[in-house]
């Protein structure tokens, strides 16, 4: 089997530390091009990991001989990076937000399934084991009709979104696992902890629920920051169902995250818990069919190893996209309508941005 060709566009924090070094572990990996503002950093990159070709313009990265490409560019870049990638007939995995708006991230799916190519988000908990067991116990309709989803999600981040993060740790160089500023603390740029985070909790919840939300009604504070530091939204989905959202971005330092995600149906409730030490799966049923998944502990931690490798085996033609676009772009349209409300001060339908 020949190597799967990749190019890197945006090559930067999450780039160098996670999914360029979890590729370059693999055999059937050529690392082919990479693409960084910055010629020092390019050439850094360049050489540490063995890319064949290097430029800071991304056009000349897609004339490159690739069977796909890897956007870990700014929040705002993504879509024009995703779109040049798919035009050319690559497949993608993009970071997320996979766009910052849901018009853009509906026109990456439709442009993905109309060239037969895979796109992927990077959401690492949707390939822990726990979290499928979860999945197929939805899929087999384990709680009946959806009627009610509590998503809350909280995370050690506040320096990502108020202030220079010293160093964070990191499997190759320190001095390229530092995040970058203006992305993340830019409100124009897809800054604060809805375009940062709570992409993550809402994508893994709809993932779950197959949910689809069409009104929301949002709150945010930014205290001492420039963006947004806590999150809090009711939401009406497409039917009947209703739930509420909230995020939170200062957990001390070191603390593990908090994703609880609280499924209620007409036949029982769903609980999922990420929390390092407290994981859990639990189905309480009305008919007293009680079931509780068995969870390693510590399997809550976050590590994103399984969605470049699962990139690397859709292109080769297995394996199961647990995070593609189009949960993304459930995503994309919830977080920028959550933004909008709480902007107005009142309720919007999403899709009318």
């Amino acid at each position: 089997m020949k190597p799967v060709r990749i190019g890197v566009i945006g090559a930067g924090w999450f780039a160098t530390s996670n999914h360029i070094p979890v590729l370059a572990e693999r055999e059937d990996v050529e690392l082919r091009a990479v693409c960084r503002l910055g010629r020092a950093k390019l050439e850094q990159i360049q050489h540490s990991f063995g890319f064949s070709f290097a430029t800071e313009d991304y056009h000349e990265l897609l004339e490159q001989e690739l069977d796909g490409v890897i956007v870990t560019s700014p929040h705002n870049l993504h879509y024009e990076h995703a779109r040049g990638a798919l035009e050319r007939g690559l497949h993608v995995m993009c970071e997320k937000p996979m766009t910052l708006h849901g018009r853009e991230a509906w026109d990456l799916v439709e442009l993905a399934r109309s060239r037969q190519r895979h796109l992927l988000i990077p959401y690492g908990w949707h390939y822990k084991s726990f979290i499928e067991a979860a999945r197929k116990m939805m899929e087999d309709g384990c709680v009946g009709e959806i009627e009610y989803v509590v998503c809350n999600m909280a995370s050690p981040t506040k320096e990502f979104f108020t202030g220079s993060v010293a160093q964070v740790p990191g499997k190759w160089t320190p001095t390229l696992s530092v995040p970058e500023a203006s992305t993340w603390q830019d409100k124009e740029r897809g800054g604060g902890y809805g375009h940062g985070q709570v992409t993550h909790s809402l994508a893994l919840m709809l993932w779950l629920t197959g949910l689809r939300g069409r009104e929301v009604s949002a709150r945010m504070t930014y205290p001492n920051s420039k963006v947004d530091l806590y999150d809090s939204a009711t939401v009406h989905f497409e039917g009947s169902a209703i739930g509420t959202i909230s995020g939170a971005a200062t957990l001390p330092d070191g603390d593990p995250f908090q994703i609880d995600i609280r499924i209620f149906g007409t036949q029982g409730t769903l609980l999922l818990d990420v929390e390092v030490g407290r994981e859990r799966v639990q189905l309480r049923r009305h008919d007293g069919q009680h079931k509780e998944f068995a969870v390693a502990k510590g399997e809550g931690a976050y590590s994103c190893e399984g969605p470049p490798n699962r990139f690397i085996d859709l292109i080769q033609g297995h394996g199961v996209n647990n995070s593609p676009g189009e949960v993304a772009a459930r995503s994309v349209e919830l977080v920028e309508a959550l933004y909008l409300s709480a902007a107005l001060g009142r309720s919007v339908e999403i899709g009318l941005q």
